[in-house]
This record gives C-alpha cells, structure tokens and sequence, in this order.
C-alpha cells in the first residue's frame, strides 16, 4: 500500500477513535446500551489498525482507544467496586487485543515480504537460465555449423585436386576453339566466355587450396572489368538455361555502370548464384529482372523475379551457411556470395520484390 493512503487510514482510524471517546463523553450514564455498543465498537479502529500497521499501530490504537474510554469509567467512580474493576477489564481486552493482532499481522507482513523477494529471485534465476539456455544452444549451432565446416574443408580440399586437372584440358580446349576461330567471328566469343569461366574456377580451386592449407586468400590477379560486362557475361552464360526453363533476363543498367569497375571473376561468382537459384524456382514463362542504378557513390544491382519469394522468417537467416529455401539446396551459394560482397566492402540484403517474389540488392562502394 503506498504512503499517502496509509496516512489517510491512519487519520480516518484517529477520528474513528476520538468520536467514540466523545460518544462516551456526552452520552449520560443511565443510557448503558449506548456505551456497550460504543465500548465494542471501539474494537474495529484496533484491530484495523494493527492490521494496516502491524504491532506498532496495534499498541498504538489499543493505548488511544483505552484513553477514549476514561470518561466512560468517571461513570462509575463511587459505585460498586466490582461494576468499576468489570469496566476496567475491557482497557485490558483493548491492549491484548491491540497487541495479539499487531503481532499476527507483523508476522504476516514479514512472510508476504520474505515471499516477495524469494519471489523476486526465483524470477532472476528463470531470466539467467533462460538466458543461458539461449547461449547454451546457439554454441551447440555454432559448434555443429563448425564441424560442418571442418568436414566440408576437408571435402574441398580433396574435390579442388580432382577439379584442376579437368580444368587444365578444358582451358586448352578454350585456346583451341579460339584458334579455329579468328577476330569477329560470332562464335569466337563463347571461346573467350569459356576460357575466362575456367579461369575464374582455376582462381576459386586454388583460394580453397590455400585457405585450407592455412593460407591468406589473395586478391584477384586479373583486371577490373566494367560492372555491365560482368553481368550482360553472366547472362550469356545462362541463356540456354532461360531459354530452357521459358524464363526471361532483363537488364536495365544506368550509363555510369559502364564506368563502374568490379572484381569480374568474384562477382560473376556473386550474380551467377543469385539468378540461378532465382531460375530454379521460377516456374514457364517467369521473369527475372536486374536493374542497375546509382546511389550516392555507391552502386546497387537488384535481382528480382515474380517467383514464389522467400518466407519472411527465413530472411534473416538465409545468408547464413547451410541455410536453403530448396528442397535439395546446400545452402552455401548464398553464404559464399555474402562473404564475397563483404570482403569487397559491400553487402547484399534480400527483400519483397515489386514483382512479388523476391529481390536480393547488391550494393557495392565505388572505388575512390
């Protein structure tokens, strides 16, 4: 109970108190049914009182409450003794009855207080362990997470020396079609297309190499390429798949992406990823667009498609590795191409499209 309402239970008790010792003051003598209702009546500010205040408000009320009663004992002065000592043994019930419910209501309040803060600690010990419950499981993700990776290193270690070998004979297949081929031959660009794709995945065999030797990964060794001509590549690329699966590119790019100068190998890698599992979850007759735009110095790619989208729960986490909306995905395409961006200094965020699927937005600093 706050202070300012016990102040007023207190003062309501105090008048309750005085007007019966004035009842008893002016009421006359002869007139006893009045005062034995007064002189019980004397009982409720007691008992309230030691209720509200404990063993002190108790005493307190019994003590003014017998004060009160004084004038109703000048009634009696000079008659028979034994009347007078029968009066006076009600002062006595007031201070027993003060003192014995003050102190059952002390106790009371005691208990409730001990409760309370028992109470009180018992809640902080469930938020502590719910809180270590939460820690608890999310080092047993990430030691699971861990392990995955451990033995998917291990995996890309062994698949990245099987892989050089074949990609040493398609590399030269590459230089062979480009020598059947001359200068401006339509067919001399797929040559160049495939000997630039078997290079970016010699670079990408040999960073697995090293990073599971230990080793920092280098940077690309080839050229910056103009940010149109990486993804108007990737979309040659993957022309027979979307003429395959009846699904249309397209490409609006503003003019200042032709000035724009990316790390082609990473973010052909990047822009492959994102439209094939776009592809992989258009039905006929779907549409994939890409529109390329400036913003401030910073340059933005957003994929979108009219597909199915991406549940609203699952975006937060589907950067994240082993994390796929396909049925049999691995859930490493996107978490590869987030590291990428990242190490670019950039970032990808994935939202509802305008076409109602989904739209991944790839934003890239512009180079100072």
């Amino acid at each position: 109970m706050n202070t300012p309402m016990r102040k007023i239970i207190f003062v309501v008790l105090l008048l309750i108190v005085i007007a019966i010792g004035l009842l008893h003051f002016f009421t006359p003598g002869d007139l006893g049914v009045y005062h034995a209702a007064y002189r019980r009546f004397s009982y409720f500010p007691i008992v309230l009182g030691a209720i509200w205040f404990g063993l002190r408000g108790g005493i307190f009320f019994a003590v003014l409450s017998s004060v009160a009663f004084i004038p109703h004992l000048f009634l009696y002065l000079g008659d028979d003794p034994r009347i007078y000592l029968n009066e006076l043994v009600e002062v006595v019930l007031y201070l027993a009855a003060g003192a014995l419910t003050g102190f059952i209501a002390s106790r009371e309040a005691k208990l409730r207080d001990k409760y309370r803060k028992l109470s009180e600690e018992l809640e902080e010990a469930y938020e502590r362990l719910h809180h270590e419950s939460e820690v608890l499981l999310e080092v047993e993700n990430q030691l699971g997470a861990n392990q995955k990776f451990s033995a998917l290193g291990e995996l890309s270690a062994s698949l990245a020396h099987e892989i050089k070998n074949p990609l040493s004979s398609l590399r030269g297949t590459a230089e062979i079609i480009l020598d059947e081929f001359p200068e401006g031959h339509p067919k001399r660009e797929f040559g160049e297309i495939m000997l630039k794709e078997v290079d970016r995945l010699n670079a990408t065999v040999n960073e697995i190499l090293q990073y599971s030797r230990g080793q920092t990964t280098v940077g690309s060794d080839q050229p910056p390429e103009p940010l149109t001509e990486v993804i108007n590549r990737v979309a040659r690329l993957l022309e027979s798949y979307l003429r395959k699966k009846s699904v249309s590119l397209d490409i609006d790019a503003c003019p200042e992406a032709d000035l724009f100068l990316v790390d082609g190998s990473k973010m052909s890698q990047v822009f492959l990823n994102i439209i094939l599992n776009a592809i992989d979850v258009l039905s006929e007759n779907g549409r994939i667009r890409v529109k390329i735009r400036l913003d401030g110095e910073e340059m933005v790619v957003a994929i979108s498609d009219n597909g199915p989208g991406i549940p609203e729960d699952m975006r937060r986490d589907i950067f994240k590795p082993f994390v796929s909306s396909k049925e049999h995905g691995t859930g490493l395409g996107l978490s590869i191409s987030a590291k990428i961006v990242e190490s670019l200094g950039g970032r990808i965020d994935v939202a509802e499209s305008s076409e109602g699927g989904a739209c991944f937005s790839v934003t890239l600093p512009g180079v100072g």
